[in-house]
């Protein structure tokens, strides 16, 4: 399921020219914030699998929060098909490329970095650039 050496590039449809953090909707947190949180505090650490199912854990209420129910909920979470992170509203609406370490290890690329201007226009070939998803269907 995962991506290594890979950039999810902003969406085509990205409605931004320069990235921004996620806003808090009606005091509660959104994907998008929990996706931004734990990829901006410990870049490198998480791979797609962790951050897709770390950012479903964090919205349900009241769940237990020890390690044989967490272990039990993960694995019923990806017992069904998920949508990877080419969907995550950080490429889609916040301007954030999602760039994929070797290991499969996630770190938040700015759209309007060197760095995520370098890969994305193919100077680093060895980095497979994937466009996110567009919102629009046109």
């Amino acid at each position: 399921m995962g991506y290594v050496n890979s950039l999810i590039a902003v969406a085509d449809d990205c409605p931004i020219t320069t990235s921004q953090v996620p806003p808090i909707r009606k005091g509660k947190k959104t994907v998008a914030n929990i996706q931004y949180e734990l990829l901006s505090e410990q870049p490198g650490i998480y791979t797609q699998e962790d951050v897709l199912f770390e950012s479903w854990l964090r919205r349900q209420a009241k769940l237990g929060s020890n390690q044989q129910e967490v272990a039990r909920l993960r694995e019923a979470f990806f017992a069904k098909p998920q949508a990877c992170l080419r969907s995550s509203p950080l490429p889609k609406r916040y301007g954030w490329g999602l760039l994929f370490d070797g290991n499969g290890r996630i770190s938040l690329c700015p759209m309007e970095s060197n760095e995520y201007e370098e890969i994305s226009s193919g100077k680093r070939p060895e980095i497979k650039v994937l466009k996110a998803l567009r919102s629009s269907r046109r």
